[in-house]
């Protein structure tokens, strides 16, 4: 057993063990990145609000299993498992929970906590019926085929329920509407067809599952071409290269050029914690797929420690004052309205401090509301306006026509910038 922290070469070397042991020259991560990005997760730990099961799925993902940031995520996930699965997680949510307690050799059929018990496999399977009823019944998921698609690939990785009728109707829906979905929700529907690929034996179902793989593949790598290394958004770019690492024999005789959305996705520091976790399984070559194969009986690695950056050392906003537009329009519920201010804030501040500045200069237009996320704040209602599920309704921020690729406690608007909250429908 190792007493020290393992240098982050050792932790690439048994990597190597895996899939990046064969990664193309140029397809592997610079080891000082991947130490910085595993600890803003192991930070992440600490400062965040409740426990998120990608950053649990992420370090097992990268081996590195040894921190206590680690051993005390485990259990908070297990704990919040136990009390919250019944009552008011999503189904996409139990998914992602399912999926970091596999990779944590741990049985979703019996998470345990504080004496505690649930069968989270049965939630999933459960809250996953109620899904498939409604996109069946109405063309809809009750929230949406991103969480349906990590519902089925959950379900197919612990081997419950029925998850190849599952993949049939997501296959369907890939290869009816695919252009018109997002490049992450067709990621993670791809990683649960690629699942139930390898699983069935039905010659009809394979065919199906194949045609819809190679669309999705094949439309990647003309994404990824167009926008140079990017296929989508940064953020989507890693969960499609989990797709594009797992799916050759979809796209061959096409080749990846893997280098390429590697640089792309390295070279742009991600810092949102979030937004790591996804990273993280693409750039170590430990996809999704392998949540429930790891062995978790090798030596534990642990994260090496580097000096922060001056950027990550402190969090004081400083900088000369900036000029932000904000207009905020409705035209969807109820009375429409529009309404716009201009705000000064420091150079460098977030969006949220350009709405907590429009609510303090106008709070009975500009008022809002946000609620915690695995992506940071989230705004649920402006004006008094709230976004639903059932209506499928919600608050998007654009930059100019523009719609954000960032959350509004990370996106950074430039000095002059306009930005416009519109109530959309999904």
């Amino acid at each position: 057993m190792l007493s020290a922290a393992l240098s982050i070469g050792v932790l690439l070397a048994l990597l190597g063990s895996g899939a990046a042991g064969t990664a193309p020259q140029g397809c592997d991560i610079p080891p000082q990145e991947l130490t910085r990005m595993l600890q803003i997760l192991e930070r992440s730990v600490a400062e965040s609000e409740a426990p998120n099961p990608s950053v649990l799925l992420a370090f097992n993902l990268a081996g590195a299993t040894g921190s206590n940031a680690r051993q005390q995520l485990l259990k908070e996930i297990e704990e919040d498992a136990v009390n919250r699965a019944h009552k008011d997680m999503s189904s996409g949510q139990v998914a992602l929970y399912t999926l970091a307690l596999l990779s944590s050799c741990r049985d979703p059929q019996h998470v345990e906590s504080h004496g505690l018990s649930v069968n989270l496999s049965r939630v999933l399977d459960q809250k996953t019926r109620k899904e498939v009823a409604r996109l069946e019944k109405d063309g809809v998921p009750l929230t949406t085929l991103y969480s349906v698609g990590l519902d089925v690939l959950a379900l197919c990785l612990a081997r419950t329920g029925d998850y190849e009728q599952d993949a049939i109707l997501l296959a369907k829906q890939l290869l009816s509407s695919g252009s018109q979905i997002d490049v992450d929700t067709q990621a993670v529907m791809a990683l649960a067809l690629e699942c139930v690929y390898d699983r069935t034996e039905l010659p009809d179902t394979r065919g199906l599952l194949q045609e819809a793989l190679e669309e999705v593949s094949k439309g990647f790598l003309d994404k990824q071409e167009e926008g140079e290394g990017v296929i989508g958004n940064i953020y989507s770019t890693s969960l499609a290269m989990q797709v594009l690492e797992t799916a050759s024999k979809f796209y061959a005789p096409r080749q990846w050029d893997c280098a390429q959305a590697f640089s792309a996705v390295y070279s742009h520091q991600l810092q949102q914690p979030m937004a790591v976790a996804q990273a993280v399984p693409a750039l170590v070559h430990k996809p999704y797929l392998d949540a429930a194969s790891l062995d978790c009986s090798v030596v534990a690695v642990t994260i090496p420690q580097l000096p922060l950056s001056p950027s990550q050392a402190t969090t004081a906003q400083e900088g000369p004052p900036i000029t932000v537009h904000y207009t905020i329009t409705n035209t969807l519920k109820g009375k429409p309205f529009e309404f716009s201010i201009t705000v000064s804030v420091p150079a460098g501040s977030t969006l949220l401090a350009v709405l907590q500045e429009a609510e303090k200069a106008d709070p009975e237009e500009f008022s809002f509301e946000t609620k915690a996320t695995s992506w940071g704040p989230m705004v649920v209602s402006i004006h008094g306006l709230a976004g639903s599920e059932r209506d499928r309704t919600f608050w998007e921020f654009f930059s100019g026509t523009d719609s954000l690729q960032e959350g509004v406690g990370t996106y950074k608007p430039q000095d002059g910038e306009h930005i416009r909250a519109v109530f959309s429908k999904y």
